[in-house]
């Protein structure tokens, strides 16, 4: 039986999400681990924490694919006693590989908007944003739908995918028929212009914020459609392991631990009306 090594993985992984299509500021590809190590099984993650890390050891797991990378900002030290010096030295005790594929796979096709826009159904997709190399590069994804209203629109993007505190929430006339869907995995905020000269009638994507969408919306742009941020991304996990085992003899796992930070979320009573 073929030995697989962590070099085979970073290789087939960086052809698939090259580094050079990542953003400047990113830092994606592999992070740590022995190149020449053998692999025969492989944790899929958004979110390289400590929990996912017991999850990977605990699996048997010798390398960790993740979405965010667990360095993008700059460190003095990775002393055991800081976070992420901790999450380092038990991923090397432990012979586990890490590997970062962020906004090099929010751009590629297939990538992380594509898996977003089949779980919601979405046909006849293009990007958002074009990439610069050309073809179906790019961030986020444009298609068509069923046409709903805001209201099931809703419904069914929380039915679809995986359920969270936060839950999936809508900014809108819940009775506007929706017939085009933007989408973008992830934060998609600065995304609301292109969103709406897309012509599109909703866009669905993580973390809008107050103003920003309050002000899109004042401005005659389509409705939105928040969600959490891990269950935005949650979906290209099962893209990219199916695409691992059809490519290695390799078990490959995906997490379903929700890393999103929220982890309560309750319904403000309703006020009862006075007669």
């Amino acid at each position: 039986m073929t030995t697989t090594a962590v070099t085979d993985l970073v290789a087939a992984l960086d052809d698939r999400y090259p580094r050079e299509h990542a953003e400047e500021w990113d830092r994606v590809g592999l992070v740590l681990g022995e190149f020449d190590a053998p692999v025969d099984r492989v944790l899929c993650v958004i979110d390289c924490v400590p929990e996912t890390v017991d999850e990977a050891i605990a699996a048997g797991a010798q390398m960790i694919i993740a979405h965010h990378p667990l360095l993008l900002k700059p460190v003095s030290s990775i002393a055991p006693d800081t976070y992420k010096g901790r999450i380092i030295h038990r991923l090397i005790r432990a012979g586990v590989a890490l590997h970062v594929a962020h906004t090099n796979a929010d751009v590629a096709s297939p990538g992380v908007s594509d898996a977003l826009a089949a779980r919601l159904g979405l046909v006849d997709t293009r990007p958002l944003v074009p990439h610069g190399s050309g073809g179906d590069l790019g961030l986020g994804r444009v298609g068509k739908m069923e046409p709903m209203t805001l209201a099931d629109l809703t419904a069914f993007a929380a039915s679809r995918l995986p359920a969270t505190a936060a839950g999936v929430r809508a900014a809108g006339d819940p009775e506007r028929m929706i017939g085009t869907l933007a989408v973008c995995g992830g934060a998609g905020d600065s995304l609301l212009g292109v969103a709406t000269r897309a012509g599109v009638d909703a866009y669905l994507c993580a973390d809008l914020r107050h103003h920003p969408a309050g002000e899109h919306l004042a401005s005659g742009g389509p409705a939105l459609i928040d969600v959490a941020h891990w269950a935005s991304e949650r979906p290209w996990l099962d893209e990219l392991a199916a695409w691992l085992r059809e490519r290695f003899p390799i078990e490959v796992l995906v997490s379903d631990l929700d890393t999103d930070p929220w982890t309560v979320h309750v319904e403000s009573p309703k006020k009862e009306s006075r007669s």
